[in-house]
């Protein structure tokens, strides 16, 4: 998936890019003829596990790390961080998954980035671009 326009995305499955931030930095690298990219980042196979977990409750609302290949070292750190939402009655953790509850529908991305060991470990300085209400 290319993503056109300034700070968007793009998805490669193996990796992702994101487009330069400024509007006017955006054009001036276009009219160069050059891909107007300001970072990317290639997938780990663990990063690839956490996508996984990330896609099933966006789209299905609960995730499993029952079998092997799910499963990836930060879990119980994960766990930790979810355990407040559970208290809120927004997910239900099992000894091996995770559901995000009718209540906590409206918080499916704030779930999903207790998953995102990389927004963890970077600690950003700034307010990110698509920061959750």
């Amino acid at each position: 998936m290319v993503g056109l326009g300034v700070s968007a995305i793009s998805d490669s499955w193996a990796g992702f890019a994101q487009n330069v931030k400024k509007l006017e930095d955006y054009y001036e690298i276009l009219e160069k003829g050059e891909l107007p990219l300001y970072r990317g980042h290639l997938l780990t196979a663990e990063d690839e596990v956490i996508r996984q977990h990330i896609l099933n409750l966006m789209c299905r609302l609960e995730t499993s790390w029952s079998k092997e290949n799910l499963y990836f070292e930060e879990i119980p750190d994960v766990l930790i961080k979810l355990k407040e939402m559970e208290a809120d009655g927004l997910v239900i953790i099992g000894s091996e998954s995770l559901t995000i509850t009718e209540k906590g529908r409206p918080f499916v991305r704030n779930v999903c980035m207790a998953f995102d060991v990389l927004l963890q470990r970077s600690k950003p300085e700034t307010q990110l671009f698509s920061m959750t209400v």
